[in-house]
């Protein structure tokens, strides 16, 4: 025996299911994390982070890294302002550093530290570097600014970037997913993507050493 009105009443109850799951917004969202490395071999202390994902609005996934530091590493930097670039740190540079945490932005975040990385780029923006003042800490420092994070100055840590990376997650519980990985550790579990780099800049290992060539990365 058929049923017309249970059937019907069924088809229009799918029907405007699937009216309304097409009218939802696609569940996607773009995930900084920021990272640090420690002094040692080539290498002095750095800060950066990392963009990854899709924003909520649509358009291309991202993943790509930035983080500021000086063009080159002499004497100058100990007695003033130098040349400084935003700089998109080598895959085999990042697999030597570590996440420290990580936190999913909306797309009005994102936008403000796509603003950040062209405020800050030698093409688009101001590139000053300063040692004490205008570094690779002040450059993490302003992006969490901007994500939100309610507790992020730390004057005497801006030249300790894990120092004020910790400090950062410890002042905002609830704020912050700690990720706390070596780069090796991380990349196993977050394999690189096709994701677009959003903004251009050089790809290098920031910091190295005059005279000294670049190692490879030493087992976690």
């Amino acid at each position: 025996m058929s049923h017309p009105p249970r059937t019907a009443r069924f088809m229009a109850t799918l029907a405007a299911l699937v009216l309304a799951m097409s009218a939802w917004p696609a569940q996607a969202a773009v995930t900084i994390t920021f990272w640090s490395r420690d002094f040692g071999g080539n290498y002095f202390p750095h800060a950066f982070f990392t963009l990854r994902g899709t924003p909520d609005a649509g358009g291309p996934a991202v993943d790509a890294s930035y983080g500021f530091t000086a063009k080159s590493v002499s004497p100058a930097l100990l007695f003033g302002n130098v040349a400084g670039r935003v700089e998109r740190p080598k895959h085999g540079y990042m697999e030597g550093s570590h996440a420290r945490f990580a936190r999913t932005i909306s797309d009005t975040q994102y936008a403000a530290i796509l603003a950040l990385i062209r405020a800050w780029d030698e093409k688009t923006g101001d590139a000053t570097y300063n040692l004490g003042k205008r570094n690779c800490v002040t450059f993490v420092r302003e992006a969490a600014r901007r994500i939100g994070v309610a507790h992020v100055d730390f004057p005497k840590l801006m030249k300790k970037p894990t120092s004020y990376l910790r400090a950062v997650y410890a002042a905002n519980p609830g704020q912050l997913v700690q990720v706390e990985q070596t780069g090796k550790a991380w990349f196993a579990a977050n394999p690189p993507t096709s994701g677009i780099a959003p903004i251009d800049a050089p790809v290098s290992t920031p910091g190295t050493m005059p005279g000294k060539k670049e190692k490879a990365p030493a087992a976690p």
